[in-house]
């Protein structure tokens, strides 16, 4: 099918879902019941729909289908995807082209990049239908590697991009530059570029900065470096970090982007990290903090804070009574 163009008067949602699981279809055809009930056109990819079990014109308005994952959300008001962080990734493949919002529906296990939970489903099309959302655009990395001075590969990262080495048993021997200058060499398992929203992801299991989303910087992470300088580190969101793969290196290295895609890395590649030219925009449902954000999906223990609310009021009613 032809996909309409953007001038076209009907809204449209682009629904994507983890299909393998029996959770997620079930989410994925309660949003494409509800929505187009409400006059929404909903886009679907040819194979989801078939493993959905959906019969596009059974709805009115019909469900539209498409094979092209790079031109899906074209006209898409915004992209809902079903699953967990690594779905939620996925959709951002998707639609980083055309700057499509994403709304991510957690039915994983933590969810960071999630707004809703797979329980909130009513509220969340409620939300979409009456279009009570904003929008957030969140910092991305371009990555470039070069082989021979040659560039051979070039894509983009929401969370992290990482070098890391192919071979279990050995290191890789690196050297890290910042901005043309270079800054240490060290072997190491590999190293870690992340952005503010890849800060609780890859980032934080190896030991980096848990950064604020709306703290524009980059964040380095060494993983197992033998070094005496290996410490995470933050940068400016300007700066450009390149990781040089030495050439004597014995095996050959890997790069990794938010763990999706990935390209083999001989000795003597250069990997180059900046911040992207296309952002990542993420649906927001609620105002919450990003605090309360970290305590609800860590599960950590605020017990025996009262805030500066309380200890005022409790101040007040101590004066009342002395």
């Amino acid at each position: 099918m032809t996909i309409p163009a953007t001038t076209d008067t009907p809204r449209r949602v682009l629904v994507l879902a983890h299909t393998r699981r029996p959770e997620a279809r079930d989410v994925a055809r309660s949003f494409v019941k509800e929505l187009t009930g409400h006059g929404i056109v909903v886009r679907l990819l040819r194979d989801e729909a078939e493993h959905l079990g959906l019969d596009p014109d059974g709805y009115d308005p019909a469900v539209e289908l498409t094979d092209s994952e790079t031109d899906a959300s074209r006209g898409c008001e915004l992209t809902v995807v079903i699953g967990g962080d690594g779905s939620i990734l996925r959709a951002a493949e998707v639609t980083h082209s055309r700057l499509t919002p994403v709304l991510g529906v957690n039915l994983g296990h933590v969810g960071f990049l999630a707004e809703a939970e797979h329980e909130d489903v009513a509220a969340t099309i409620d939300a979409i239908v009456h279009q009570r959302y904003t929008t957030e655009d969140r910092l991305t990395l371009d990555v470039r590697a070069f082989v021979g001075g040659e560039l051979v590969y070039a894509t983009f990262a929401v969370n992290e991009a990482s070098v890391e080495k192919a071979a279990r048993e050995r290191m890789l021997e690196v050297v890290v530059e910042i901005d043309n200058r270079p800054l240490s060499r060290w072997g190491c398992d590999g190293v870690v570029c992340a952005t503010p929203t890849g800060s609780t992801a890859y980032n934080f299991s190896a030991g980096g900065p848990v950064v604020w989303p709306q703290v524009e910087a980059l964040c380095i992470v060494p993983l197992s470096a033998h070094a005496l300088f290996a410490r995470p580190m933050v940068v400016a969101p300007s700066s450009v970090i390149a990781i040089e793969v030495l050439e004597g290196n014995e095996s050959s290295g890997v790069l990794w982007c938010d763990g999706r895609r990935s390209v083999d890395l001989p000795p003597g590649a250069r990997i180059e990290v900046s911040r992207g030219l296309r952002p990542v925009r993420l649906v927001r449902l609620h105002e919450a903090p990003f605090t309360d954000r970290l305590v609800a999906k860590f599960g950590l223990s605020v017990e025996g804070w009262r805030g500066a609310a309380e200890l005022r009021r409790q101040a007040r009613a101590q004066e009342e009574t002395s």
